[in-house]
């Protein structure tokens, strides 16, 4: 049974909050299909191959971390955005996008699915201001493991490792982790006590930064930190509508 557009999305955004935040993109739907959902596809990134990907699947709406509009909107449809937005338009899908509502969330979001792949426990807390909100998640250990294990659980919980910098102490318990490309959040993370932080995309002089802070960096791919949120979403929403169709659709990236 179809299931309103406009109750999907609604329920999203307020899941998310998505008015709590300032963000670098709008939050909710960025592009308007047909009126009525019986597929939902969710997914990181809205690229022309998750695209085609939910086409294939006849999805009605697409849901995704990082959307097509961003910083000042739509200023040049051409290229591959155009391509993008026929893709949308000419079958009627909808896309909706969530970015910083959807790393923060205690729920569902990525931040919180990396903590829990990892085994850290409850006692979590926020740190690191990004546009007025701390999006940073510290968490800890039940008992300390050497760097080495740690470095082993990320690598089992979330991938193959671009980039390691073990530069903290040999004991690790309180452990940073922030989606995404966060490696700025590194120095906060130091503040609040960690010994390791976990991102997915570093800036050229979080190495250097990590040395002197003396806390081991770990950069596991934008993507693969960014999976989980849109895992989450998709059973938040089988839950929520179990007349829909729900399927998330990996589109992976090495980066």
């Amino acid at each position: 049974m179809p299931v309103p557009l406009r109750e999907v999305v609604g329920h999203l955004d307020a899941t998310l909050e998505i008015d709590r935040f300032r963000d670098y993109a709008p939050n909710g739907l960025q592009v308007e299909g047909t009126t009525d959902v019986e597929c939902v596809v969710t997914g990181v990134s809205a690229s022309a191959e998750l695209i085609g990907a939910a086409v294939e699947r006849r999805a009605d709406l697409i849901v995704v971390h990082h959307g097509l509009v961003w910083g000042g909107g739509l200023t040049r449809i051409a290229g591959p955005l155009a391509r993008r937005l026929r893709l949308l338009l000419g079958n009627e899908v909808s896309l909706a996008a969530y970015h910083l509502p959807l790393d923060k969330h205690p729920r569902l979001g990525n931040n919180a699915g990396l903590c829990d792949a990892l085994g850290l426990g409850a006692d979590r807390e926020s740190f690191g201001d990004v546009r007025g909100t701390p999006l940073g998640v510290a968490a800890t250990w039940p008992s300390p493991v050497t760097r080495d294990d740690a470095i082993a659980r990320i690598a089992e919980s979330v991938g193959k490792l671009p980039f390691v910098f073990p530069h903290g102490p040999a004991a690790v318990r309180k452990v940073g982790v922030c989606s995404g490309a966060a490696s700025d959040l590194l120095e906060a993370a130091a503040a609040a006590g960690c010994d390791l932080y976990l991102t997915g995309e570093l800036a050229e002089r979080a190495g250097d930064l990590a040395r002197e802070l003396q806390i081991t960096l770990v950069a596991a791919g934008h993507y693969a930190t960014e999976v989980f949120g849109p895992l989450r979403l998709a059973d938040e929403l089988r839950q929520r509508f179990p007349s829909l169709d729900v399927q998330f659709v990996p589109a992976p990236s090495p980066l």
